[in-house]
């Protein structure tokens, strides 16, 4: 099969704090702070900057080289930082590389963020159109395929209605329609599916699998494992923005991935002392940690004898009218997602109260539900059915939790137990 993608050398750099903001205004503005020996307002939060206007250079990739040729799935994997979207990003022309070189034969269909190219006073019919032509169909291929890009986005009853009203993830179903239905050469996508319900999720995987099938290449950013297992032909590894390791045994990389620890790239807990990161209008995260009843922080390993419980504490500094939603993510080692929970699971009655000024909620893990193992937990949260504040599997708050011990009270069955999870279920006669 020909090489359709020929990646060589490729370097970039990130200068933060830097002038040239895209703005006249802040660029004079972070002058004339400078000028007092005051602190640049456009400077990026956590960002040491120093006066000569350079500001700090980060190296996103480093000398990355790579192949891919007709037909090939090629799921690119690693932590949060290890350069994945970066590289998608240079390849679809989004950013410039600082050196190297892209060679590209064929025409590029991409979905790197949700609703990329929606216009959100736009209906949705109105933006299939416009996002169509930013993706380089014509009118005449946009209108043969349009029935069928609507079928498979499932959003056909909204589909005159004002974007800006779609939810997340209706959002990203109309936007991978669109893309996948280019008839393009490669297909780049970067872990938008984490938005999609099961159903979605497995229809994307399907039409992926048979683009791919019809000797069309794909480029699979995800931080699901089983998903890049059914669906890649070969892996890469990035590591600190460069190639650690390229398989064509992807079962083989992602246990190469997963025995590193790449995937555990937090500890125990998640703090944010000065409540500067992760800021947006409404929730400002302080803490998000797996405790005791009393907020006592747990020692891991945690024993699977005891309940465990997920606190955040957070700083909240606007209400809005639609409900914030908060709560938290629970994947497997592997990337397999458990389950996700919100404060509002219950019965509003039962909601725990969300004010503006300091909060602290939690939720209970029951003792005995999880298998001995390694699990990651994130932060999920947003303006419910509006807006995501923390969005599954991508860079959110997060932290490890290790559970030993504790596999069950029964005399006969004193050994680790097959599943992800292994609760203790109570058993009746019939009477």
């Amino acid at each position: 099969m020909s090489v359709v993608l020929k990646i060589e050398n490729l370097w970039k750099e990130y200068r933060l704090g830097v002038f040239g903001q895209g703005m006249l205004f802040r660029d004079v503005q972070s002058w004339w702070a400078r000028a007092r020996g005051r602190e640049d307002p456009n400077t990026p939060v956590g960002t040491a900057v120093g006066n000569n206007g350079r500001g700090d250079r980060v190296w996103a990739l480093r000398d990355v080289s790579l192949e891919v040729r007709e037909g090939e799935v090629l799921g690119i994997i690693g932590r949060n930082g290890a350069g994945k979207s970066t590289l998608l990003k240079i390849v679809t022309k989004v950013t410039a590389p600082t050196r190297g070189t892209v060679k590209i034969r064929g025409r590029v269909a991409s979905l790197l963020e949700v609703g990329t190219g929606f216009h959100p006073e736009l209906t949705g019919r109105e933006n299939v159109f416009l996002n169509g032509a930013i993706l380089g169909m014509t009118v005449k291929e946009i209108k043969r395929k349009f029935d069928e890009i609507v079928d498979f986005s499932g959003v056909e009853q909204y589909i005159d209605t004002p974007v800006k009203r779609y939810s997340s993830g209706m959002h990203v179903r109309l936007a991978f329609a669109v893309a996948a239905h280019l008839e393009s050469e490669i297909l780049l996508v970067d872990e938008v599916l984490a938005v999609g319900d099961a159903e979605f999720q497995k229809k994307c995987l399907g039409k992926m699998r048979s683009v791919a099938e019809h000797g069309r290449t794909v480029l699979f950013v995800s931080h699901n494992m089983n998903a890049v297992r059914r669906l890649c032909t070969a892996g890469v590894l990035l590591e600190g923005g460069t190639v650690r390791e390229r398989s064509e045994e992807v079962e083989s990389l992602v246990k190469s991935y997963l025995q590193a620890g790449v995937n555990s790239d937090v500890g125990c807990s998640w703090v944010n002392p000065h409540g500067k990161l992760f800021q947006n209008r409404w929730f400002h995260p302080l803490a998000f940690y797996a405790g005791d009843r009393d907020g006592s922080p747990v020692q891991m390993p945690a024993s699977n004898d005891r309940d465990i419980w997920i606190h955040v504490k957070a700083s909240i500094a606007e209400i809005s009218s639609t409900e914030l939603t908060v709560g938290y993510a629970l994947y497997s080692e592997d990337g397999t997602l458990l389950y996700w929970t919100y404060q509002i699971d219950e019965h509003p009655k039962l909601w725990p109260r969300l004010e503006i000024g300091d909060c602290h909620i939690m939720s209970r893990i029951p003792r005995r539900f999880l298998n001995q193992g390694t699990y990651r937990v994130e932060l999920v949260g947003g303006l419910h059915r509006v807006l995501w504040l923390f969005q599954p599997g991508t860079s959110v708050p997060a932290f490890t939790l290790s559970i030993e011990g504790g596999l069950s009270d029964s005399p006969l069955w004193n050994h680790p137990r097959p599943g992800i999870i292994s609760p203790v279920m109570r058993w009746y006669n019939d009477k």
